[in-house]
């Protein structure tokens, strides 16, 4: 049934996840991101407020903290469950994203989960990363919305999960491609509800755009 093993590759990613580097990174500059401009604890806030040292700090940080997380899996399963190690995998980078976006100890307010999704696509399906790194740097540059380029990258995620899962470079059993399938598509789900707020402001025309002058908070 494998259920313990789910349950452990979801709590090590939580935990990994937990570390919300924005927010530290802000602590050791005595504010707290969460009450600067949009209040979220991620790459794109932490960018635009602290300027582009605290963003690539903050996204290096959050995608590698998913990256450890299914590394970790992958080290306690790879020789017991091979043929469901990705499944795991994946588990573990839910976990890290649902730590990310909701730490507990800061009243489970945190980021929007793409840097650790970036660390997901590294360490769980490195093949997928050409797609989704055109789709975001094509519609940023295009649009000037991060946002855009956001939504791109979860979708082309699950696209791209179903069709090389259905082509068996996952290696998975067939009886838990449907659960795959399943967990990449709450992945998708949570990152586009996560920007609701980003979609409204879109549909009226008021979304941040990114800009490379932004000044340092």
């Amino acid at each position: 049934m494998l259920i313990l093993e789910r349950v452990l590759s979801l709590v090590i990613g939580y935990f990994c996840g937990c570390f919300v580097t924005g927010y530290f990174y802000g602590k050791s500059k005595k504010v707290d991101i969460r009450t600067l401009g949009s209040g979220n604890a991620g790459t794109t806030n932490t960018l635009r407020n602290l300027g582009w040292k605290a963003g690539a700090i903050t996204f290096l940080g959050d995608c590698f903290k998913c990256v450890l997380a299914i590394l970790l899996v992958r080290f306690i399963f790879h020789n017991t469950y091979a043929d469901v190690l990705k499944l795991l995998e994946l588990y573990a980078g839910l976990g890290a994203i649902l730590g990310h976006n909701f730490p507990f100890y800061l009243k489970f307010k945190g980021g929007k989960g793409i840097a650790c999704t970036a660390g997901l696509l590294i360490a769980f399906c490195p093949f997928e990363i050409p797609v989704c790194l055109v789709l975001f740097v094509l519609a940023v540059a295009l649009t000037r919305y991060v946002s855009v380029g956001s939504i791109l990258v979860v979708l082309s995620f699950f696209v791209q999960t179903v069709i090389f899962g259905q082509m068996g470079w996952f290696h998975v059993a067939e009886s838990y491609l449907p659960e795959l399938y399943i967990l990449s598509g709450i992945i998708t789900g949570m990152a586009i509800w996560r920007h609701r707020s980003n979609i409204g402001r879109l549909m009226n025309g008021t979304e941040n755009k990114f800009s490379m002058n932004k000044k340092k908070a």
